[in-house]
């Protein structure tokens, strides 16, 4: 049975005054991200051309659903346990966010370039 990978995209809107902060808070999240079972691929993006509203951008592939359960769940539990809110901070620093999980579409699409 073929597994398909996840896709967790976050994407942010970071005012200028806030970006060292919230840089410094993504750095510990992603390295704990990128070495969590199932980690396939993990990209953080900072925008530096073009019209869009999103400067930082997030994109972290697992191998599958479950380990990013898995993962998701232990993050959770940290921010638990260090008493941190990413509703709250964002809301502390002005920070926008657009938060999903996505799939490959594989209909009508090709994965060659």
């Amino acid at each position: 049975m073929k597994t398909e990978s996840i896709f967790r995209v976050d994407k942010f809107v970071v005012p200028a005054q806030s970006r060292d902060a919230f840089m410094a808070r993504l750095q510990v999240t992603h390295k704990t991200l990128g070495a969590a079972d199932g980690c396939v691929q993990n990209l953080v993006l900072e925008q530096v051309s073009g019209a869009g509203e999103f400067n930082f951008v997030t994109i972290v592939e697992w191998r599958d659903t479950a380990a990013y359960e898995n993962a998701r769940q232990a993050a959770q539990q940290r921010q638990k346990e260090n008493g941190f809110d990413p509703q709250s901070y964002f809301r502390e620093l002005g920070i926008k966010a657009d938060l999903g999980n996505y799939t490959p579409m594989s209909e009508g699409f090709s994965s060659a370039l």
